[in-house]
C-alpha cells in the first residue's frame, strides 16, 4: 500500500516490520465532505466499530490538517455528531494546525467559535518546531544546569539572535503564501515560541499550564511596536532572481500564482525588547527569510565582553565574542565559542567552539517533531502546544508591524537576490547597535 512504501522511506528511525504491521491492520479511511452531515454519523459509526475492533475506550484525537478557513465547521459538525462530548470517563481532543487565523482580530474570532464546542483543555494548537528535541532541551538546558541560569540576564547577555532561514521558495504555494507572507507564516508562531522558550521566567513545574503562564508573561511583556518603530525596527524584503546551492532560481513574483506586482514579504527581521527585570535594555533580534543561501534554525546568545585592559599592551586588539548557539535544525545540537591564546611567543587570540551533536552523543536521528507531539497530546499533555491567549498575544504584537507594512505607499521590492542573506536593511537594523549577524550562520561573509 501507499502508506507502507511511504512509511519506508520517510521514517526517520529503522521501521520494525511487526509493529507496523499491527498498526496496518488497525487503519481505516472514510471519505466524506466536511459540510455533509452524514459524514460525521459515518464517522460515529466507523468510531463504535474500531472501540469494538481495537478496545480504544471511546478515546478519540482529531487532527484537523486542512485549510484553516475549514475549522469552525469541522468542529461544529463534530459537536452536532456528538463526537467531542466527554463522558463516562471518555476524552475528546482536537488538534488544530497552523495557522491559527491571519491577524488578532480572526484568532479571536476562531478562538471564541471554536470554545462554543470545545472546552480549551481539549484544544491542542499544533506547532511542530516545539517537538524538536532541541527546542525541548531549552528549558533542560536552562532549568536543569546551575552554570547557565545564574548568568541568563541582562548583566551578563548583551543580545540575542533568532535565525529561521530556508533556502526553499514558495514550492508551488503561491496561492497561500501570497496571502501569507513571512511574518505571519513564520514569525508569530515559530520564532515567537523560541523567543519564549527562551527568555520566559522559571516556572513553578513542567506542568502544562504552569510552562504555558511563564510564555504568556514573557510575551506581556514585549515593549509594544509603535507605527514609528515598526518603521525603525522592523525589516520586510522580497527575493529577485539569484543563485541557491548552485541551482539558478526565479525572483518569487515569477513563482506560479504570485502576482507580477505582489509586496508580499518573503523576509521579515525585527527588534524586540523586553520589559521585565531579567532582559531590560537587552535586545533580541528575529529574521526569517525564504531562498536564502543555507537552511538553519538556531538561537543564538551572545555575551557582554570582558574589560580590555588586561590585554591593551598584547597583539589583541579586538575580544572574541562569546556566543552560545541552540541549534535546532538541520544539525540539532548545541555550540559554545569563546576565545583561547594561539600557540606562539606571542599573546593572540583565536575562537574556538565547543559542540554538542545530538546525532553523535544519543545515536538516533532527531525526529520530525510531531511523533513527539502526537504522543503528548494521546496522553493529555499540552506543555509544549499554544494556549488560546499565547495566540492572540503573539498576534497583538505583530498587529502594527502588519498594519503598517500594508499601509506603506509605495515598496522597493524585491530587494534581496536569492541566495543572499536578505536585505541591506537588515544588516544596518544591527549595525546601528553596534551588532552584527552572527559571522557563521553566513556563507557569503
Amino acid at each position: 500500500s501507499k502508506l507502507s512504501r511511504d512509511i519506508h522511506e520517510f521514517a526517520t528511525v529503522p521501521v520494525e516490520e511487526h509493529l507496523w504491521q499491527q498498526l496496518e491492520q488497525r487503519l481505516y479511511y472514510l471519505p466524506g465532505e466536511f459540510q455533509d452531515a452524514n459524514t460525521y454519523q459515518q464517522l460515529q459509526d466507523l468510531l463504535t466499530r474500531v472501540d469494538r475492533e481495537c478496545g480504544t475506550q471511546g478515546n478519540y484525537l482529531f487532527y484537523l490538517a486542512t485549510a484553516s478557513n475549514f475549522f469552525c465547521d469541522i468542529i461544529a459538525q463534530l459537536g452536532r455528531a456528538g463526537l467531542v462530548r466527554e463522558d463516562n470517563g471518555h476524552w475528546r481532543r482536537v488538534i488544530i494546525e497552523k495557522p491559527f487565523g491571519r491577524d488578532l482580530d480572526s484568532a479571536r474570532t476562531l478562538n471564541q467559535r471554536i470554545s462554543q464546542v470545545l472546552k480549551e483543555s481539549q484544544i491542542y494548537r499544533i506547532d511542530h518546531y516545539l517537538g524538536k528535541e532541541t527546542v525541548q532541551n531549552i528549558l533542560v538546558f536552562r532549568f536543569g544546569n546551575g552554570l547557565f541560569e545564574p548568568i541568563w540576564n541582562r548583566q551578563h547577555i548583551d543580545h540575542v539572535q533568532i535565525t529561521v532561514a530556508e533556502t526553499v521558495g514558495v514550492e508551488g504555494r503561491g496561492n497561500f503564501y501570497e496571502g501569507t507572507g513571512a511574518v505571519r507564516d513564520m514569525v508569530q508562531n515559530h520564532l515567537f515560541q523560541l523567543l519564549t522558550m527562551i527568555a520566559m521566567e522559571p516556572p513553578v513545574s513542567f506542568d502544562a499550564d504552569a510552562v504555558r503562564d511563564e510564555k504568556s508573561k514573557l510575551l506581556k511583556a514585549i515593549q509594544p511596536l509603535t507605527a514609528e518603530t515598526v518603521l525603525t525596527q522592523t525589516v520586510y524584503g522580497q527575493y529577485g532572481e539569484g543563485t541557491v546551492n548552485g541551482i539558478s532560481v526565479p525572483a518569487y513574483r515569477a513563482e506560479p500564482r504570485v502576482a507580477s506586482d505582489s509586496t508580499t514579504e518573503t523576509y521579515a527581521a525585527l527588534k524586540l525588547t523586553i520589559d521585565n527585570w531579567r532582559w531590560a535594555n537587552v535586545p533580541f533580534y528575529l529574521r526569517t527569510g525564504k531562498r536564502l543561501p543555507k537552511r538553519v534554525t538556531e538561537v543564538a546568545v551572545q555575551f557582554k565582553q570582558v574589560p580590555s585592559l588586561l590585554f591593551r599592551n598584547t597583539s589583541i586588539d579586538r575580544l572574541t565574542p562569546n556566543f552560545l548557539v541552540l541549534r535546532i535544525q538541520p544539525d540539532e545540537g548545541i555550540s559554545f565559542q569563546f576565545g583561547a591564546k594561539i600557540p606562539g611567543p606571542t599573546v593572540q587570540m583565536g575562537s574556538v567552539n565547543m559542540d554538542f551533536c545530538y546525532a553523535d552523543y544519543f545515536g538516533s536521528t532527531p525526529s520530525t517533531g510531531y511523533e513527539t507531539l502526537l504522543y503528548d497530546c494521546a496522553i493529555g499533555d499540552a506543555t509544549l502546544f499554544q494556549r488560546a491567549d499565547n495566540v492572540e498575544l503573539g498576534w497583538g504584537i505583530v498587529k502594527p508591524i502588519l498594519d503598517v507594512w500594508s499601509a506603506l505607499p509605495t515598496r522597493d521590492l524585491p530587494n534581496y537576490a536569492a541566495g543572499s542573506w536578505g536585505p541591506k536593511d537588515a544588516d544596518e537594523l544591527l549595525w546601528r547597535d553596534g551588532r552584527q549577524w552572527r559571522s557563521s550562520a553566513r556563507v557569503n561573509t
